[in-house]
C-alpha cells in the first residue's frame, strides 16, 4: 500500500514537471533589436549578429525598434539583405520616426508597425552638403525603394515618391513634394499595419501576445568599431597618424612618432576591414603608397614623381576605406569631408608646434635667445680650417645635408646642392663656422 502511495506521488510530481516544461515550451520568445541614431558602419553587423542569435536561441520572430535620421545608404543595404535573409519573421516598430535609411530598412521587414505621430519616409539622398544627389543616385535608390514595395506588395509609387519628388502621385503628394508619410497615412496607404503604443501592444498585433522578449545589445566589439569609424573619431585617427608621420620623417629615425603613426593607421585601416569597407584594393594602394615614399626618401633625391604617387595613392586608400565598397555620393562627400578636416587638424597642430617652439625652454637652451653682431666681434663659431681638404666618409646620405666622420670627428655636413650616397667618400672644401662644405671624392 505503502508503496502505491508513494508510486502515485512521483507520477504526480513528474507530471507537474512535465506540464511546467511544456507551459515553458509554450511560451513565445521574440527578439527586440534597437536601431537608434545615425546608420552607421557599426550597426550593419550588430544587427546581423542580433538576428543570427535570435535564429540560433530558436525565437518566433524578432522586431527592429527604429528611431532613426538615417544615416549611410551601404550600411542601411547591409541591414536590409540581413533582414530578408533571416528565417524567421522580422517586423519593424517606428518609434517615432524612421527617415531615409531607416525607412529602407523598415520596408525590409514583413510588416510595419507605428507609434501614433510617427512618420515614415523623405529618403532622397543627399551629398556632404546636404544637397540633392545626382540622378544616378536617385535613380538607384529609387529602384531599392521600389523593389521592397513590390516584394511585400504595396505600392511602389509610394515609395519611390518617398525617394523622388518630381513623382506626381494624385491625391496624395503632388510633384516637387516628398513624401513622409504620418502613422494614419501610412495605415490609410497599407504601408502600416497597424498603430501601436508600446511594445505589449506590438506584440498583441503580431500575435504573440505575452511573449517573452529578449533586448540584444552591441557588444564592446561592436561598440569599439562603431566608435573607431565614427566621423568623429576618423579624423582624429587620420591627424595622428600623419602628425606622426610628419615628426617621423623629421627626426630621421624610428621612435615614438613611427609608433604613434602606426597605431592611429592601424586602429583607421583595421576597423574598415573588420566592418569590410575596405577590401584588397586599398591593400594595394597602401603599399604602392609605401613603397613610392620608400623610394623617394630613401633612394631618390629631392621630392619628384615618386613623392607625388606616394601621397595619391594613400589618398585613395583613405577615400576608399572611409567611403566603402558600393559609396553613395553622400558616402564619397562625407570621406572626403573627413579627409579635409584630418589634414586641417593636422596642418593647424603643426604650425602651432612650430610656433611654439621658439619659446619652449628646452629649445632656447639650445640656442642664443640674444643676438650679438659681428661687427662686434662675435662670431658663431671658429673657423676650423684644419678640416678644409680633409677627408671622410658620409654616414647619411646628404640631401644636401647630412652627416660624415672625417678621421675620428662625427661632424654636420652640407654639400653645395647635389646629393651624396650614404658610404661616399667626401672631402671638406669650406668651413663657415658650423657650416662644413663637402663634396664627392672623384
Amino acid at each position: 500500500m505503502r508503496r502505491a502511495s508513494l508510486l502515485a506521488v512521483l507520477v504526480t510530481a513528474g507530471l507537474g514537471l512535465s506540464l511546467q516544461a511544456a507551459s515553458a515550451r509554450q511560451q513565445q520568445q521574440v527578439y527586440r533589436i534597437p536601431v537608434t541614431g545615425d546608420i552607421q558602419n557599426g550597426l550593419a553587423p550588430y544587427v546581423a549578429r542580433a538576428l543570427k542569435e535570435a535564429q540560433e536561441a530558436g525565437a518566433d520572430a524578432a522586431f527592429l525598434d527604429i528611431d532613426t535620421p538615417g544615416g549611410r545608404i551601404d550600411a542601411a543595404e547591409r541591414i536590409s539583405d540581413a533582414v530578408r535573409a533571416a528565417e524567421i519573421p522580422v517586423y519593424a516598430f517606428v518609434n517615432p520616426r524612421a527617415y531615409s535609411a531607416g525607412a529602407m530598412i523598415a520596408l525590409s521587414t514583413k510588416g510595419i508597425y507605428m507609434k501614433p505621430g510617427a512618420v515614415l519616409g523623405a529618403a532622397t539622398p543627399v551629398d556632404g552638403k546636404g544637397t540633392k544627389a545626382p540622378e544616378k543616385y536617385v535613380s538607384a535608390m529609387r529602384a531599392e525603394f521600389r523593389a521592397l514595395a513590390e516584394q511585400h506588395g504595396l505600392d511602389p509609387r509610394v515609395a519611390e515618391k518617398m525617394v523622388d519628388e518630381s513623382i506626381d502621385l494624385p491625391g496624395i503628394a503632388p510633384a516637387g513634394q516628398l513624401l513622409t508619410l504620418s502613422t494614419n497615412e501610412a495605415l490609410n496607404l497599407k504601408y502600416a499595419k497597424a498603430e501601436v503604443a508600446d511594445e505589449a501592444a506590438l506584440l498583441e498585433a503580431i500575435g504573440m501576445k505575452g511573449a517573452e522578449v529578449t533586448e540584444v545589445s552591441p557588444n564592446w566589439a561592436e561598440k569599439l568599431v562603431g566608435f573607431l569609424t565614427s566621423p568623429v573619431v576618423s579624423p582624429l585617427l587620420l591627424s595622428l597618424g600623419l602628425l606622426g608621420l610628419i615628426f617621423e620623417i623629421k627626426a630621421g629615425a624610428f621612435g615614438i612618432g613611427g609608433l604613434v603613426s602606426l597605431a592611429s593607421l592601424g586602429l583607421f585601416f583595421g576597423s574598415s576591414f573588420l566592418l569590410g569597407l575596405a577590401g584588397w584594393e586599398v591593400v594595394l594602394l597602401l603599399g604602392l603608397g609605401a613603397l613610392a615614399l620608400a623610394l623617394e626618401l630613401f633612394v631618390l633625391p629631392g621630392f619628384g614623381v615618386a613623392g607625388v604617387l606616394g601621397i595619391l595613392s594613400f589618398t585613395a586608400a583613405i577615400v576608399l576605406a572611409l567611403a566603402g565598397t558600393t559609396p553613395s555620393w553622400n558616402d564619397v562627400g562625407q570621406a572626403l569631408a573627413i579627409l579635409g578636416a584630418s589634414l586641417t587638424i593636422s596642418a593647424a597642430v603643426f604650425f602651432a608646434w612650430i610656433r611654439h617652439l621658439p619659446n619652449s625652454p628646452r629649445f632656447r637652451q639650445l640656442l642664443l635667445t640674444e643676438g650679438h653682431a659681428a661687427a662686434e666681434g662675435y662670431i658663431s663659431a671658429p673657423t676650423r680650417m684644419d678640416l678644409v681638404g680633409k677627408e671622410g666618409v658620409a654616414v647619411t646620405d646628404l640631401r644636401p645635408s647630412g652627416t660624415a666622420v672625417l678621421g675620428e670627428e662625427r661632424l654636420d655636413v652640407v654639400t653645395e646642392g647635389e646629393f651624396i650616397r650614404q658610404g661616399t667618400q667626401v672631402r671638406v672644401v669650406r668651413s663657415e663656422g658650423y657650416r662644413h662644405v663637402v663634396r664627392a671624392v672623384a
